[in-house]
């Protein structure tokens, strides 16, 4: 039996030569399920196992959104500053260009127009890999000319919230976007143009203070985090013994924060059926 035994003592093959499986062939959900990377881009990101919808960017929503992944890109070159001078443990600007070399974004969202199911719709989709999706100055600008743009051409909204609250780096500039997006959106109602809130997993913080809760229907998808503040700090503070579950939303639907909880791969049909219904159009196929 030979053929088991080593030789000689320690490693034989040298680093280089080392054949490492290829990263990003398999995903494993939370709850421990193994997906092909293939097989899951082919189910809009969504386990076929157990139906755990895998946090994804604009990219992925725009391609889900959008016919024949078609769109044209709406303030692109817009850049968050540095006012106040901010730093803790990097400067706030060095943080900025580590963000966008990790990401190739040039914030926490980006904002489109192109034709979904036919006709157009505006969509402005939050990232989380840029700094959590914080809602910085620029969160805010991007999101209000968005929606000055649907004003302007009488198109649908839909804001895609993925995020952790306020940019804590812009203080109070930050906490300025709350008031300065819902001012946007009341026009939009003002004008009786349809506003679609979609939050995923996570939606916080200040995004909940706002935009993410002020739909003309508010839709989610299933499991996703969505709340103020954390589950500890929450219990923290009222010294409650909170509810399991009661930040997702499934919880929320139940108690009527929510319109509706969707499945991605019927993202598309069911925000386009509402604007159909709501405008007193005739129905899409």
């Amino acid at each position: 039996m030979a053929w088991f035994k080593r030789k000689e003592k320690g490693i034989q093959t040298s680093t280089e030569q080392k054949k490492d499986t290829p990263r990003g062939l398999w995903y494993k959900s939370p709850t421990g399920k193994i997906v092909d990377a293939k097989e899951l881009e082919q189910n809009y990101f969504v386990s076929p196992e157990d139906g755990y919808h895998v946090r994804i960017g604009s990219n992925e929503y725009f391609s889900i959104l959008f016919d024949d992944n078609k769109y044209k890109e709406l303030d692109t070159k817009l850049e968050s500053k540095d006012p106040l001078k901010f730093e803790d443990t990097k400067k706030y600007p060095d943080r900025l260009k580590a963000a966008q070399e990790k990401t190739k974004l040039k914030d926490a969202v980006r904002t489109a127009v192109g034709k979904s199911k036919g006709k157009d719709l505006v969509v402005a989709c939050m990232d989380f890999a840029f700094i959590g999706g914080s809602m910085g100055s620029v969160v805010g600008e991007k999101i209000a000319r968005a929606a000055d743009y649907s004003l302007k051409k009488k198109i649908p909204f839909m804001i895609i919230s993925k995020s952790g609250g306020a940019r804590m780096m812009e203080a109070a500039l930050s906490l300025m976007q709350l008031a300065k997006t819902s001012v946007k959106l009341a026009q939009l109602a003002d004008a009786g143009i349809p506003y679609i809130s979609l939050c995923t997993d996570p939606t916080t913080g200040g995004t909940t203070a706002s935009f993410a809760m002020l739909g003309d229907i508010n839709i989610a998808e299933p499991g996703a985090l969505i709340g103020f503040a954390g589950p500890r700090v929450v219990r923290d503070t009222t010294g409650q013994e909170l509810p399991e579950g009661f930040q997702t939303s499934e919880f929320l639907l139940e108690h009527g924060f929510l319109d509706f909880i969707t499945h991605r791969k019927d993202l598309k049909k069911k925000v386009n059926l509402y604007i159909d219904l709501i405008t007193n159009q005739p129905l899409r196929e």
